[in-house]
C-alpha cells in the first residue's frame, strides 16, 4: 500500500478546541473571523481589524502563547511510541515572544528561534531524538505532512508525529496590510467580490504510521495520506504563478504516488485563500487537470482563517473528517462565485462520493504541495 495511515488526529483553531467542536462548527456554516481582541495588539491602523484567533490562549512567565496552543494540542492527541520521528511546521514560530522583546517587554529569547518549539515538543514527549521544523511559506505543514508519509512508506520510520502551529501576530498582520492582502470583512473564497484572506491562529497534530506498526500499536485508521507532490513555479516572491503550472505539478506528482487517476479524485479541499490571484490560480489549475468535472470544491480559511503554516495540518484532519462523513463543508464567506466556480463552490455541504480527497496549498515564493488522502476503514 501507498503513504501513510494516520491513527491520531488532534486539532485548535478559532473554531474550537478540538476537532469535532471545528468540525461541527464548519458543517454549521459558523465564522470565527471576527474583530481582533485588544489585548492582542491595536489593529486600528491596518486595512482590516478582523482575524480568527483563540480564545483564552495567554502566555505566561514571558513565554510565547505557542505553548499554551501545543499544550492543548497534546492534551488532545495522547501518548505517542517513544520511537516516534517528530517533525514541525511553523513560518513564525514564537513570534510575540520575538515582538515583546524588540519592544523592551522582555521575553525568552531562547524561544525565538524556529527551532526551540520542536525541541520542546521532543522534550515534553520524552523523544528519542530531536524534532525538524518545516517552513515551506503556507505550504509548510503539507510539505511536513509529505516528508513524514515517505519516511514511513520507505520504511525509514514506523511513525511520524507531524505538529504544525502558528499564531496571529502583529509582525505579519502589518506584513499582509502592508501588501493590501487583507479583507476588511473577513475572508471570501472563490467569491467574485473578495478582497484578500484573513490571518487566522491554529494548531493540529497528526501521527502517522506504517499499516502494520498501527496494527501492533492496537490503533485506529483514520486515513491514509496515499500521495504527495510538490513544486515550485519560480514566478514571484508573492504572487502565483496565473496558469497554476506549479500547483498542477504537484497535484499531478501526488496523484500517480498515490496509483490513481484524476477521475478518482471525488473532492478538494482548496487553499483558498480569498485573495485574487491565489483562488483563480486554484481554479484554473484544477480545470486544468480535472476538465471540466463538477467536483465539490470548498476552503476552510473563511471560517478559520489562513493559518499559515499550521494550514495544510488543520486541513488534512479536516480532510479526513470530511471522507469519514463524505460530505465537505460549506465555505464560509462565499456569496457570488468566481467565473471557473459555478457548480464547484458553495455556501452549503456537499456530498463526496468516493474515497479520494485532494488537499492542496500554496505559498509565497512560489511554493506549492498536494495530497491525495484515502478515506479510513470505518
Amino acid at each position: 500500500m501507498n503513504g501513510a495511515v494516520v491513527t491520531r488526529a488532534a486539532v485548535v483553531t478559532g473554531l474550537g478546541p478540538d476537532l469535532e467542536t471545528t468540525w461541527a462548527r464548519l458543517l454549521a456554516g459558523e465564522r470565527a473571523v471576527r474583530p481582533l481582541s485588544a489585548d492582542r495588539f491595536d489593529a486600528g491602523r491596518y486595512t482590516a481589524q478582523v482575524a480568527s484567533w483563540i480564545d483564552g490562549l495567554e502566555s505566561a512567565g514571558g513565554r510565547s502563547r505557542l505553548f499554551p496552543l501545543l499544550e492543548m494540542l497534546l492534551a488532545r492527541l495522547g501518548p505517542v511510541p517513544a520511537d516516534t520521528r517528530l517533525l514541525t511546521a511553523t513560518t513564525k514560530g514564537c513570534v510575540d515572544t520575538f515582538e515583546n522583546v524588540r519592544r523592551g517587554r522582555g521575553g525568552e529569547m531562547a524561544d525565538v528561534p524556529l527551532s526551540a518549539p520542536a525541541e520542546w515538543l521532543a522534550s515534553r514527549l520524552g523523544l528519542s531524538r530531536p524534532g525538524l521544523n518545516f517552513n515551506a511559506a503556507c505550504a509548510s505543514s503539507t510539505a511536513a505532512i509529505a516528508r513524514a508519509a515517505a519516511l514511513v512508506h520507505s520504511g525509514r520510520a514506523d511513525a511520524v508525529l507531524v505538529v504544525c502551529m502558528d499564531l496571529v501576530s502583529e509582525f505579519v498582520f502589518s506584513g499582509f496590510s502592508a501588501l493590501q492582502a487583507l479583507d476588511p470583512a473577513g475572508c471570501r473564497p472563490f467569491d467574485r467580490d473578495r478582497a484578500g484572506l484573513s490571518l487566522g491562529e491554529g494548531g493540529a497534530a497528526l501521527l502517522l504510521m506504517s499499516p502494520e506498526h498501527a496494527r501492533r500499536e492496537g490503533m485506529p485508521t483514520l486515513g491514509t495520506v496515499a500521495g504527495w507532490g510538490a513544486a515550485n513555479d519560480a514566478t514571484h516572491i508573492t504572487a502565483p504563478a496565473r496558469d497554476g503550472c506549479g500547483l498542477v505539478q504537484a497535484t499531478l506528482q501526488a496523484i500517480s504516488k498515490a496509483g490513481i487517476a484524476p477521475a478518482d479524485i471525488s473532492a478538494i479541499n482548496a487553499h483558498g485563500t480569498g485573495t485574487v490571484y491565489n483562488d483563480l490560480m486554484e481554479l484554473t489549475a484544477f480545470r486544468t487537470v480535472f476538465g471540466g468535472r463538477a467536483l465539490p470544491v470548498h476552503s476552510v480559511k473563511g471560517a478559520i482563517g489562513h493559518t499559515l503554516g499550521a494550514a495544510g495540518g488543520i486541513e488534512v484532519a479536516l480532510g479526513l473528517r470530511s471522507l469519514s462523513a463524505r460530505t465537505v463543508p460549506p465555505t464560509a464567506g462565499f456569496r457570488e462565485p468566481e467565473i471557473g466556480a459555478e457548480g464547484l463552490v458553495s455556501a452549503s455541504a456537499q456530498p463526496v462520493d468516493g474515497d479520494y480527497l485532494l488537499t492542496t496549498n500554496s505559498g509565497f515564493g512560489g511554493v506549492n504541495a498536494a495530497l491525495v488522502l484515502k478515506r479510513g476503514e470505518g
